[in-house]
């Protein structure tokens, strides 16, 4: 009887995200304000807090292990996500073509899934998407939330540099070229 309260509570929380996620894809994805602190002014998150995503441990599809912390010194796209998720789903494609143009100069992607393993991997095949897709669970919201995504909307994409350090944070899908820019900006 408690699978029905916590699956309808993982279903309430996945049309939310969802929804939000929708909702910022139509009215522009938000580039989030980074600052020296959280508390220094509403909706700013510290560039510090990047710790957070480097300390993940989480599974992926197949069950195997991946630990963030091995890509420390290399610039990290970590990005929130779901199957479900129509904006999520339209740039994955360009993700997975800018992580193969900048793979070999230190640049590690990764996609932090709120769904299940099944779903992950027939995605994952389907798109021949090459970097890790790990999956979480509604915790994965509550830690989008703490690097600067209030709404826990998806998709977010968290952009970390060599030292760890948040250097970009969106809410909302984000194009290839801006992606790319991003990137650019911090391995040059």
């Amino acid at each position: 009887m408690k699978r029905l309260p916590q699956a309808a509570l993982i279903a309430l929380v996945a049309i939310a995200a969802g929804a939000a996620g929708f909702w910022t894809s139509r009215h522009g994805g938000a580039i989030l304000p980074l600052g020296p602190s959280p508390q220094s002014h509403p909706g700013q998150v510290a560039p510090a807090a990047g710790a957070r995503l480097l300390a993940l441990t989480l599974a992926d599809a197949d069950g195997v292990a991946h630990d963030l912390g091995r890509w420390r010194g290399q610039v990290v796209v970590a990005n929130f996500w779901a199957t479900w998720c129509p904006p999520c789903l339209d740039e994955i494609p360009d993700f997975v073509d800018v992580f193969e143009a900048h793979r070999e100069s230190g640049v590690r992607f990764v996609g932090l899934s709120i769904d299940n393993p099944r779903n992950v991997a027939a995605f994952r095949d389907r798109l021949q998407v090459s970097y890790p897709l790990l999956i979480g669970n509604a915790e994965m919201l509550k830690l989008a939330q703490a690097l600067g995504n209030p709404a826990q909307a998806l998709p977010f994409t968290v952009i970390l540099d060599r030292d760890g350090q948040i250097r970009h944070a969106t809410v909302g899908r984000l194009s290839k070229s801006d992606l790319a820019g991003k990137i650019s900006s911090l391995i040059h």
